[in-house]
């Protein structure tokens, strides 16, 4: 495998304890969004594994596309950054109960473990902030909204930057 290592300006201010530990908290993420129409099964997944995997596949038939598939590992630097994302997010005391539930248009999966804390949301697909406004937990479900646009910024950069063919 190839470790992929990414220089950020996180503050190192943690101690040695603090390391160890962050290092053995439990951690995994998975977030998955999909639908299926007139090309098949078209999705977005990847996952974040406690040992640093990250698994990206995207699957889109059209014009006979084919389904890609990435991996790669990220050093405890990327993983420390997407546990702050997740917390500053406030996603872990959000309920999805309330949010619209998928549809024929898609659906929407994200299921974190951090700690002792496990969320496990589904919903429909989101496809502006009109809809969030709809909603009858327009809070949580901005918050939910906001977060997956990081993580899919955050992975499509990890991904670019590792499977680049000609780094600038």
């Amino acid at each position: 495998y190839m470790a992929l290592h990414v220089i950020t300006a996180i503050p190192l201010q943690l101690t040695l304890t603090e390391v160890v530990d962050e290092m053995s908290q439990d951690f995994y993420l998975r977030y998955y969004v999909g639908h299926k129409g007139k090309f098949g099964h078209e999705f977005l997944e990847f996952e974040y594994r406690p040992d640093g995997k990250l698994r990206y596949a995207n699957n889109s038939n059209y014009k006979n596309d084919t389904m890609i598939r990435k991996e790669v590992h990220v050093n405890n630097i990327v993983m420390q950054e997407l546990k702050r994302i997740i917390e500053d997010s406030e996603i872990m005391q959000e309920d999805d109960k309330l949010w619209p539930q998928p549809d024929r248009v898609g659906r929407q999966e994200l299921e974190i473990v951090l700690g002792d804390q496990h969320i496990s949301f589904t919903t429909s697909k989101i496809g502006s902030l009109v809809d969030i406004k709809q909603s009858k937990d327009e809070e949580g479900l901005r918050c939910f909204y906001y977060l997956v646009q990081d993580l899919k910024c955050l992975v499509f950069s990890l991904i670019g930057l590792h499977f680049k063919i000609k780094p600038i």
